[in-house]
């Protein structure tokens, strides 16, 4: 790979990294993507357009390494159901709707960008995204705990996730609150910020959380490439502050529909 594709991507990478992990829903097998994808441009460079952006041609290089990979383009059937998880959810999308749904949602690009590394036309990307939100609407709800330190957060968090028909069982604003609230209620999800009140961790938090309850953990970060490096376990599902709605919806979709235990993986300083 050239110096100059490497300076390109290289600012891309936190971010690339986060898609990949939100569409395989975990650290490792997100990252081991990533990496392939980058050995594939040290082979032959030509798979980078120089004529794109490079962020634009970044997730156009990594997707056409992920669908190479025959296993990517299979719909999950329903027998490979997951316990207390519907069986209408984005998982029995197609791939195709699916990355759509997370370049729209989580990753933000515009409807041309898709189209541009989907390879497909903007009036299909809008027909597919159509197709990925009336799925996402019939997924079940879930109980969900809230740990975020500033009230007007909280309150929009909790707004959002009632909006999309989840329940909210609590909202914590530091480690031990965390704890007693989760061990009360038994969340099925839980949404953490990084820094709370007492200058506590929210990972500290979810990890004495998931000693007795396995359960789907969203970190909530202002920081998210602190957390993306790849050079040590990390949260697999992250919203970026300031957030969006669309954003939140989808995590909380990859999230639940994966049933990942992101939080065991989750180490370090606070971001």
């Amino acid at each position: 790979m050239s110096d100059s594709i490497a300076d390109r991507i290289a600012p891309e990478l936190p971010y690339l990294r986060r898609f990949a992990r939100a569409l395989t829903g975990s650290q490792d097998s997100g990252d081991a993507y990533v990496v392939a994808m980058l050995e594939t441009l040290v082979a032959d460079g030509r798979s980078f357009r120089r004529d794109l952006p490079a962020r634009t041609a970044a997730y156009q290089a990594f997707l056409q390494v992920w669908n190479a990979m025959p296993i990517n383009q299979r719909t999950a059937s329903a027998g490979n159901s997951l316990e207390g998880i519907a069986d209408k959810r984005i998982e029995t999308l197609t791939p195709l709707p699916r990355q759509a749904f997370l370049l729209s949602s989580i990753e933000e690009f515009s409807t041309a960008d898709i189209a541009t590394i989907l390879r497909i036309t903007e009036a299909e990307v809008r027909r597919i995204l159509d197709v990925a939100g009336k799925e996402i609407a019939d997924q079940i709800s879930a109980h969900i705990l809230i740990i975020e330190d500033e009230p007007l957060i909280a309150l929009d968090i909790e707004n959002l996730v009632t909006d999309i028909g989840h329940d909210v069982i609590g909202i914590a604003t530091t480690r031990a609150e965390a704890f007693a609230t989760a061990k009360a209620h038994n969340p099925g999800m839980i949404l953490a910020d990084i820094q709370l009140a007492d200058g506590s961790s929210g990972i500290d938090a979810v990890n004495d959380i998931l000693k007795d309850i396995n359960v789907p953990v969203i970190f909530i970060t202002a920081y998210p490439e602190r957390l993306l490096t790849g050079e040590r376990a990390e949260p697999t599902f992250l919203i970026t502050k300031p957030f969006k709605p669309e954003m939140v919806k989808a995590v909380i979709s990859q999230a639940l529909f994966f049933e990942v235990n992101a939080g065991k993986t989750a180490s370090g300083k606070a971001a």
